[in-house]
């Protein structure tokens, strides 16, 4: 949308993405691979790196930015493992 049109939508003021938050939009991913194919295209389509992945054996992620400035996350979890619960490591 253009920015005109897309301020039809709210009576809230806009911010400028290059600098602030608007939102943090997270997609759960298939695999660790899935995660990494995503971010990487991504980054090729123009977008840019957000955070370094994060890797906790049982959860992995990786972010980026696209084109407007929105911060996306993309990440993977093993069912099995999020079923029993945080390693004692994180739940403290």
């Amino acid at each position: 949308l253009t920015e005109p049109f897309f301020k039809s939508f709210t009576r809230r003021p806009l911010c400028d993405t290059r600098s602030h938050t608007e939102g943090l939009f997270a997609l759960s991913c298939s695999s660790k691979g899935e995660v990494d194919e995503l971010v990487k295209t991504a980054v090729a389509a123009g977008g840019s790196h957000a955070m370094d992945k994060v890797d906790h054996g049982f959860m992995y992620g990786w972010s980026f930015y696209d084109l407007d400035g929105h911060h996306w996350e993309l990440i993977w979890m093993d069912e099995q493992a999020a079923q029993q619960g945080p390693p004692q490591a994180l739940a403290s």
